[in-house]
């Protein structure tokens, strides 16, 4: 083994592997030049004490070229219009959906079938959830994968998604799958290696004979899920410890190891060569440990995304990598570029959304949008109003306190108001992994019924469709967990199911609600409303060219409870203002007169005289198309 050397050396053993691997395509070769660069330099700050540093940076370039060699003559044209289009993820008929296969279709075959309604929906995007092969029983929704290179048999097999990449291609779709690369299930075939002593993987895991370093470690790491067991480590049947930030299934990878990293490269690969278009790269703060740390977001956490990033500009250019990273927003933020992940998640304006709906006062996400809403050029925000997950109230204490919010009690009013423990609230929500030590909790509950339709509240359906026009017109890529466009309620029969009891987020990942869908239509019903009021602002978002892009300033008024922003286009800008409280408010004139007199509102397909001043009624909102003075 050969520990890494100069660029020029370690150069040389990798073209030297890749000819030793087959074929070297023309294409991919400049591609190497362009990259090899980076990826070393990368190698070489993670693993640079590695005495076989040298040989799994090759052995991975080697990967990336037998995949570069596989890949279907339409997935590289595909690779080639985006490199040319590297903005496409940009555009204003950017629309997201996300769902479980089982739960709405039943399997890829009937998500095939759905492809149809998906296409008239409007979606560009569609995120499925973990699809993978994975232990019977409690497997975290699919996130403790036992084989990535395998369907759930329940769903289909790796041919049927291949089939379903190639339809939705056609559809003009793309396909978003989870990658969950922080661990895997303790089936995997890595995992039995590594607990038989197998000596290829013998690396694979953080394992300790007792409790010396595990007791070390989490005197500074947090417990993730306190309802499964204490802390960071779970015992093995043989007495020994490993490392499980999550369940006590899901074993975490050691990244310290380079051979993870090239085996875990190859598992990315595969999938591309599937036809998925984006990879949702799975609790990504967590990725690095090291002692005396938090073991999250730290800055070998980065390094490895950037690396695997060079390595799919290598063999999938046309690919992107979304982050989910549930964290303060400074270090949200941190994870975004085009060398690291082109797409995130944005969970502080979905926080700040549900919460500007529960105080009726729109300030902190006024903020938000206004100083923590840009990023940089050739990425994106993908907005959401809720997700299979939980909600995590993850705002940052300073924001709250430049407002004069404490933020710990804050937190526990928004639990106690979205659980229904908090007098005259409108939500039906359930707490999730509350720790009564520390009184944390998450919140978990559909669209629907967090927003008051459950509970029969008359501003239940404006709040729905109000949170969503948020998601619409901030930036980036909206996202639509399906069933909320037919305002689908939370669904209490996981507490009869022995395995999904014990998690409360399977309230609101019910199975497709066929009778809202069949009611979609009818006006008469809240399913038939919501869906009309929906796709007529999805629409609408299409032919609003000001909507493209990510840029926002912000509009503030003299009203708490009014959220304002502008979304600037060639000539013109959208004014977006939303009243996120209960009563109506008047905007005068004066607010209004930086703009000429006449604008137009696009959701409601009305001519407006600034000068008359606005009228915006409780959970009412207006997109208007304005010219500045």
């Amino acid at each position: 083994m050969t520990a890494l050397t100069a660029l020029a050396s370690d150069r040389a053993a990798a073209l030297e592997a890749l000819e030793a691997a087959g074929r070297v395509d023309e294409g991919f070769l400049e591609r190497f030049d362009a990259q090899f660069p980076r990826l070393h330099g990368l190698f070489t700050q993670l693993y640079g004490d590695r005495t076989d540093g040298q040989e799994q940076l090759a052995a991975t370039v080697a990967a990336a070229s037998a995949s570069w060699n596989a890949r279907p003559l339409e997935l590289k044209a595909r690779d080639a219009q985006r490199e040319t289009d590297r903005q496409w993820f940009q555009s204003e008929r950017m629309l997201g959906g996300a769902a479980y296969v089982d739960r709405f279709a039943g399997n890829l075959a009937g998500m095939r079938d759905q492809i149809p309604y998906l296409r008239d929906l409007g979606l560009t995007y569609l995120h499925l959830m973990p699809l993978f092969a994975a232990p019977e029983g409690d497997n975290d929704g699919g996130y403790a994968v036992s084989s990535y290179r395998a369907v759930d048999p329940s769903l289909g097999t790796m041919e049927d998604l291949t089939d379903l990449a190639g339809d939705l291609r056609t559809a003009g779709i793309a396909l978003v799958v989870d990658f969950i690369f922080n661990h895997t299930s303790n089936e995997h075939e890595w995992a039995r290696g590594a607990v038989a002593g197998d000596p290829e993987y013998a690396d694979f895991y953080l394992i300790f004979p007792d409790r010396e370093m595990p007791d070390a470690y989490e005197r500074t790491t947090r417990e993730i899920f306190p309802d499964d067991h204490r802390g960071s480590f779970v015992q093995l049947e043989d007495g020994r410890w490993i490392w499980s930030t999550f369940y006590h299934y899901q074993w975490d990878l050691n990244y310290a190891n380079p051979a993870v990293f090239r085996a875990m490269a190859g598992e990315m690969l595969f999938l591309a060569n599937r036809g998925v278009d984006v990879l949702r790269m799975d609790a990504v703060a967590f990725i690095w440990k090291r002692l005396g740390t938090s073991c999250e977001s730290l800055p070998e956490a980065h390094l490895l995304l950037q690396a695997f990033n060079a390595v799919l500009a290598m063999a999938a250019p046309g690919m992107l990598f979304k982050s989910e990273a549930i964290v303060h927003p400074d270090e949200v933020i941190s994870y975004i570029s085009p060398t690291e992940c082109e797409l995130s998640y944005n969970p502080l304006q979905m926080a700040l959304t549900w919460e500007a709906l529960a105080t009726r006062d729109a300030r902190l996400l006024q903020d938000a949008l206004e100083h923590r809403h840009a990023l940089p050029e050739g990425t994106a925000w993908v907005n959401y109003v809720r997700s299979h997950d939980d909600i995590g109230w993850t705002f940052a204490d300073e924001d709250a306190a430049a407002l004069g919010i404490d933020g710990y009690r804050h937190r526990q009013f928004l639990n106690r108001f979205y659980t229904g423990r908090f007098d005259g609230s409108f939500a039906r929500g359930v707490a999730f992994q509350e720790n009564p030590e520390t009184g944390d909790a998450r919140v978990t509950g559909t669209t629907a019924s967090l927003a008051g339709i459950e509970a029969g509240d008359p501003g239940g359906e404006d709040r729905v469709v109000l949170a969503y026009a948020l998601a619409l017109s901030t930036g980036g890529i909206p996202l639509l967990y399906l069933g909320d466009e037919v305002a689908q309620l939370n669904d209490y029969s996981y507490a009869d199911d022995p395995v999904r009891r014990g998690d409360s987020r399977w309230v609101h990942r019910g199975n497709r609600p066929r009778d809202r869908y069949a009611e979609r239509e009818d006006p008469s019903t809240s399913a038939g409303r919501v869906f009309r009021r929906l796709t007529k602002l999805i629409s609408v978002r299409q032919s609003a060219p000001e909507l493209a892009g990510n840029a926002l300033i912000g509009f503030r008024t003299p009203h708490p409870s009014i959220l304002g922003y502008q979304r600037p286009g060639a000539e013109t800008r959208l004014l977006v203002l939303a009243n996120v409280g209960d009563a109506e408010v008047r905007l005068d004139p004066l607010t209004l007169s930086g703009f000429e007199r006449s604008a137009f509102d696009l959701v409601h397909d009305a001519e407006r005289d600034l000068d008359e001043g606005l009228d915006l009624p409780p959970h009412g909102f207006m997109w208007l198309r304005v010219r500045p003075l």
